[in-house]
């Protein structure tokens, strides 16, 4: 059973998240908080599996307090999920440890998913938030290097990674290329190793300044 603390200014936003999270036997909301200071305790208190969450709110915001939680609690993982897609933020909240960063216009399923994602240990990003970024990247100046690593990848995997840039879960990416769930987690798994990548999100990150992502 995941365990789930549910974080959001707003009582009917949280409300929203506990009913659908509720529809899944494998996920329980262990509790809820209204801003980063309570969020920070009660996920000290709880220890939950994911913290969803919201970053503008009161007093202490989003970012600090998925830095704290993520400084204090290394088993707990915090999945973003705010109606921003600034890239300012989105670099911030991967900066303070965030595992994910979904937008409030995700659906139920994919919401789900992400949840039970990064509490199995993986990173994401939604595939607008891998836009942006892309789109973000794309215009530095001057442009980034070739990256070296990239050079020694079969196509296969230049596919896989580039469905990681996307923002795509393992299920996404074995729909996408017809492969297995298995088999694309061993895919995800193996360029982890060979691009010496730290998470999903460093491998994301990657596939965007190599250029792997198809515009």
């Amino acid at each position: 059973m995941i365990r789930v603390l549910l974080v959001d200014d707003q009582e009917l936003v949280r409300a929203g998240l506990r009913a659908l999270l509720g529809n899944d036997a494998g996920i329980e909301v262990a509790g809820e908080a209204p801003d980063g200071r309570r969020a920070v305790t009660e996920a000290c208190r709880l220890c939950p599996d994911v913290v969803l969450m919201d970053l503008r709110m009161p007093d202490v915001d989003g970012l600090e307090a998925t830095a704290a939680i993520t400084a204090q609690l290394p088993g707990t993982r915090v999945l973003v999920l705010t109606t921003f897609d600034e890239p300012g933020e989105i670099d911030a909240a991967v900066r303070a440890g965030a595992a994910g960063y979904l937008l409030k216009d995700t659906g139920a399923d994919e919401l789900r998913r992400a949840v039970h994602t990064v509490a199995a240990g993986g990173n994401l990003l939604s595939p607008t938030v891998a836009r942006h970024l892309m789109d973000r990247l794309a215009a530095e100046d001057p442009p980034p290097a070739p990256d070296p690593r990239l050079a020694g990848l079969t196509e296969r995997e230049r596919q896989v990674l580039a469905r990681v840039g996307l923002g795509e879960t393992n299920q996404e990416i074995a729909a996408a290329l017809f492969i297995s769930p298995a088999t694309a987690r061993t895919y995800v798994s193996r360029l982890l190793a060979r691009l010496r990548a730290r998470d999903r999100t460093q491998l994301a990150v990657i596939a965007l300044r190599g250029g792997i992502v198809p515009r």
